[in-house]
């Protein structure tokens, strides 16, 4: 149910899961196993003792974000990090324009000069105007 803000986490760095077939056992498992808090709008699982969950009410993403920032105590500084890959949590490795000339749209090769690579999922990303759109956002917050 926050699959949208398991994405932009990522984006700011921060290491995620995210599994939208997950059921609540599956969750609580691997939140205890890999020492991780949960974030769910689940009002019945928000309930449940001995785990760390944070319970988000909003549906709006940025409101989301700055309710996360105040209960988990986490940064939303506009530094994005995109050392994640938004899709897979994959951390996502620089790589020179000469290796990713290949994958990425002609006039992205041509005008942009910064490059990252997700091995796993085989993405490309690059700072464009969506990069300025998002450091924009978190500013706002």
């Amino acid at each position: 149910m926050l699959g949208k803000l398991a994405r932009r986490l990522r984006v700011m760095g921060y290491d995620t899961y995210f599994d939208a077939k997950a059921d609540d056992h599956k969750i609580l498992k691997i939140s205890r196993e890999e020492d991780r808090f949960i974030v769910t709008r689940d009002t019945q699982m928000a309930k449940i003792r001995g785990a760390k969950i944070f319970l988000i009410r909003s549906t709006d993403l940025m409101v989301q974000l700055k309710e996360l920032s105040k209960l988990a105590k986490i940064s939303l500084d506009s530094r994005l990090s995109f050392s994640r890959c938004p899709e897979c949590n994959t951390p996502v490795k620089d790589v020179s324009k000469e290796e990713i000339k290949k994958i990425v749209p002609k006039f992205v090769y041509e005008t942009q000069n910064k490059f990252s690579y997700c091995p796993k999922c085989k993405k490309a990303y690059w700072h464009g105007t969506h990069y300025e759109k998002l450091v924009k956002e978190l500013k706002n917050i």
